[in-house]
């Protein structure tokens, strides 16, 4: 089991070197992120995009580029395109967001002829050290999916949980959070929890245990959960906390970002390869982690 953001770096390290496909990478941020990985050994970079643009940025920031792959495409629509074919053939393994817009980028990640689509939702899954809890902790959809139905979210866990058998989680614990651990018909989120946590108990969630609903304090504090009679295994010990919507999702996640003293990483997937989409908020250190989270993540 990997117990922090290092482990991860290492594990990103001791595989074979992922091919990143790389989309509109005209940008000073995504190149430093991409150098970042590059010479930690962790990927051999294919950028897609405006060549002369490229170049131009690299040498006025001292990156070397001199051994990467380089794709000649000036329209946007197009690049992202040829960076998602570039996966779908075989000739990389995951996918980065360049100086594209998400929508333009989200397209061609589905496209029908030449995506990555997978019949499942795509959802996004953010990986937290924090110094507070015992261990590495998933929370998730804090940038995907606004009001996620019972089916969507059943989608989220099994994406979530795909991640954290990644980082070497056999059966990782699912807490379905709300504002309160009991189901209250009133609050759809509580009757969402119980039915997948049900659905766990019968086998039909496969590689994960789900217990809920767990309000965020059961959730990640045996003593809370102690202390309010909750008998869990989910309990204090939850490796995934699944958020009843974006609001929530979103909230949480930049709480964390912001007010909280954690490393992180965070990608998309539901895809036939991780996707990195990083935000120009977030550091240097979260773009080079999130690339190596992507790597770890690769199905050899």
């Amino acid at each position: 089991m990997l117990k922090t953001m290092d482990d991860i770096m290492k594990k990103a390290q001791s595989v074979r070197k992922r091919k990143l496909s790389v989309a509109v990478a005209q940008d000073l941020e995504v190149l430093t992120a991409v150098d970042n990985a590059f010479k930690n050994n962790i990927i051999d970079p294919i950028l897609v995009g405006d060549e002369e643009a490229i170049k131009k940025i690299a040498a006025e920031n001292n990156i070397d580029i001199s051994n990467w792959q380089i794709m000649d495409e000036k329209d946007d629509s197009k690049a992202a395109l040829q960076a998602v074919k570039n996966v779908s053939s075989g000739n990389a393994d995951m996918i980065m967001k360049g100086l594209v817009s998400t929508s333009v980028f989200l397209k061609a990640v589905l496209n029908r002829e030449f995506g990555l689509r997978t019949g499942r939702l795509l959802s996004h899954v953010a990986v937290v050290e924090n110094a507070n809890y015992h261990k590495l902790l998933a929370v998730t959809d804090a940038a995907m999916n606004i009001a996620p139905d019972l089916s969507a979210k059943i989608d989220i866990v099994k994406n979530a949980a795909k991640v954290m058998t990644a980082l070497g989680i056999e059966r990782p614990k699912v807490a379905p959070v709300c504002a309160v651990e009991t189901v209250n018909p009133a609050m759809e989120a509580t009757l969402h929890a119980a039915a997948i946590s049900k659905m766990s108990d019968r086998g039909q969630l496969k590689g994960c245990i789900v217990d809920g609903p767990l309000a965020l304090d059961n959730a990640v504090s045996k003593k809370a959960a102690e202390h309010k009679g909750i008998v869990s295994e989910v309990a204090g010990d939850a490796d995934i906390i699944l958020l009843p919507d974006i609001e929530a999702g979103n909230v949480l996640y930049k709480a964390l970002v912001f007010l909280a003293d954690v490393k992180l990483a965070a990608i998309i997937v539901g895809a036939k390869a991780p996707v990195v989409l990083t935000s120009r908020a977030d550091s240097d250190e979260t773009k080079l982690r999130s690339i190596a989270l992507a790597a770890s993540c690769v199905l050899d």
